[in-house]
């Protein structure tokens, strides 16, 4: 029964009764009771906030500053509110942690009528990822602690913070560069547009092929020979599938393998290439609620639940990004591998069964792997067998390890390459994409 319920009974029974002191005692209540919970609607309506931040999209390591304005709009002073500018727990929880944090996103305070209050606080980005900050969560109520009210003030802003790269130190890839288009060793089919010299005519070659400047001097027929066309770029299989990264090593290896995603995009934009990637990772932009934010709740805890991100998604449908060159496409890349997230839907195998047609032949296949099973070197073997040019990357730290995971990889005739932590990304791209250090 409520207060208010109460105090009415109460009052009823006083004025049958004739009991003066008591109802008096119990108008007073109720007044009291009536009088808090308008003013406590009354000052806490007219509050508005409003947040800004220095940048929406960061770089690891860079710091973010966020900025709250809270105003009163109305003619009363509001005695005390709780502002709390929530942050996802995920972000927090690690050591160091994904955003630490300086200064308060949390103030008790209270605001006279007409005037403002400023939160100011700064967050520095150690990890990437696609992080919700906000909304503004109020708490406010009246002076007795009879009624209290809450509010969310402000929309969220979402932070993008773009995954580290690893540079080839002591290799200047401007040097490296040779001049016109480079050229790369895994050779597919002819390029008719690049004529390298001619020979004598074949009873299998077709009309197109004969050079007729040749036959016209030399009064019999000769044929075109094309320079073979390349191998150039890559497409990046990043596997992304929560059961391939055991918990115990987690967010470690699956933070190394988007470096090495992200580190290879880059270096393949450094030398002009083309480059793809497609992933079983979800993104986390899916999670973003779409509900509107004006909300007015009766618990802080509610509050939060209500405004938080989506725990899960249910996107099964694999990210696939096509091979192309450009700063568009590395943008592309950059957004798509910071906000993926470890999924529970498609497996690797899977994967590659689900988007082998739209992988083109013309770029070698980068697959990242954290313990390939029997089943994902066949998958590989497969797409080997079907003329495309692969090459694998294990995300393990030990050596026997290594060897261990590599032995299915090996007998698919599928070239391996050892991911131990970041100082080993650099060598694997100079092995793969320049021919450095290559047995």
């Amino acid at each position: 029964m409520s207060w208010l319920g109460a105090s009415i009974i109460v009052l009823i029974i006083a004025l049958t009764f004739q009991l003066g002191i008591l109802a008096y005692a119990m108008y007073t209540l109720v007044g009291v009771v009536l009088l808090s919970r308008w003013l406590t609607s009354l000052w806490s309506e007219k509050l508005t906030a409003m947040r800004e931040l220095n940048r929406v999209e960061a770089s690891t390591g860079e710091v973010v500053a966020i900025l709250l304005t809270i105003k009163n709009e109305g003619p009363l002073p509001v005695p005390w509110t709780l502002l709390e500018d929530l942050l996802p727990l995920n972000a927090l929880i690690h050591t160091p942690p994904n955003l630490k944090l300086t200064g308060r996103r949390v103030m008790l305070c209270s605001i006279g009528a007409s005037k403002s209050k400023r939160i100011m606080y700064q967050m520095k980005c150690n990890r990437r990822g696609y992080y919700q900050i906000g909304p503004l969560v109020m708490e406010s109520g009246d002076l007795f602690g009879l009624h209290r009210r809450y509010r969310v003030l402000t929309k969220p802003t979402f932070l993008t913070v773009l995954p580290e790269t690893m540079p080839l130190e002591g290799y200047d890839i401007e040097s490296r560069r040779p001049l016109g288009e480079v050229q790369i060793t895994h050779r597919l089919y002819e390029d008719p547009t690049r004529i390298a010299g001619i020979r004598e005519y074949q009873s299998s070659d077709p009309l197109n092929r004969v050079h007729w400047g040749a036959t016209a001097r030399t009064g019999r027929l000769h044929s075109k020979i094309y320079e073979p066309s390349t191998v150039t770029g890559a497409t990046i299989l990043l596997d992304f599938h929560e059961e391939s990264y055991p918990k115990h090593n987690e967010p470690m290896r699956s933070e190394l393998a988007v470096t090495a995603a992200a580190s290879l995009c880059h270096y393949l934009y450094d030398i002009n290439q083309q480059v793809g990637l497609i992933t079983n990772g979800r993104d986390a932009a899916d999670r973003v609620r779409q509900l509107g934010w004006d909300y007015d709740l009766r618990t802080r805890d509610a509050a939060r639940r209500s405004v938080s991100m989506l725990a899960e998604s249910d996107r099964l449908r694999p990210q696939v990004h096509t091979p192309d060159r450009g700063p568009e496409q590395l943008r592309r890349l950059q957004l798509a591998l910071a906000r993926v997230e470890l999924t529970g839907g498609l497996r690797f195998d899977q994967l590659v069964l689900e988007t082998a047609c739209r992988m083109p032949r013309d770029t070698t296949v980068i697959a990242i792997l954290q313990d390939p099973s029997e089943s994902h070197a066949v998958a590989l073997g497969n797409l080997r067998r079907q003329g495309y040019s692969v090459t694998a990357i294990i995300n393990v730290y030990d050596t026997y390890d290594f060897d261990r995971a590599s032995k299915y990889l090996w007998a698919e005739g599928v070239t391996t390459h050892h991911l131990s932590d970041n100082s080993a990304i650099a060598s694997i791209a100079k092995r793969q994409f320049f021919g450095v250090g290559a047995a």
